[in-house]
């Protein structure tokens, strides 16, 4: 039995519920201007994966490079999303994100 597929696939659904909070996270406390640290990431787990010969381990590094490159985009959604009041903004960076207007 190969079970390999099964687990990219239960890799990558863990990954996305992960990364999740921590894009809401991160855009909370830093903004989406540390998105640079997530594109660093995302090559270096992609660079990982095609230095590595077993499928396994490359396939899980190459889905962990997209999950980092993708929440780079996620980063700048968050920010829109609490723009318009739909998630908390961190009141030590209120000049950022202003309080919406009743």
């Amino acid at each position: 039995m190969h079970l390999q597929g099964l687990l990219i696939g239960l890799f990558s659904f863990a990954l996305i519920g992960i990364f999740h909070p921590i894009v809401i996270w991160t855009e909370y406390h830093f903004g989406s201007s540390v998105w640079p640290v997530f594109l660093i990431c995302g090559l270096v787990c992609g660079f990982a994966s095609l230095r590595i010969a077993a499928l396994l381990p490359s396939a899980l590094l190459a889905v962990a490079a997209f999950t980092f490159l993708w929440s780079i985009k996620e980063l700048k959604e968050q920010e829109a999303r609490v723009a318009r009041g739909w998630f908390p903004a961190n009141p030590k960076r209120q000049h950022k994100h202003p309080p919406k207007q009743k």
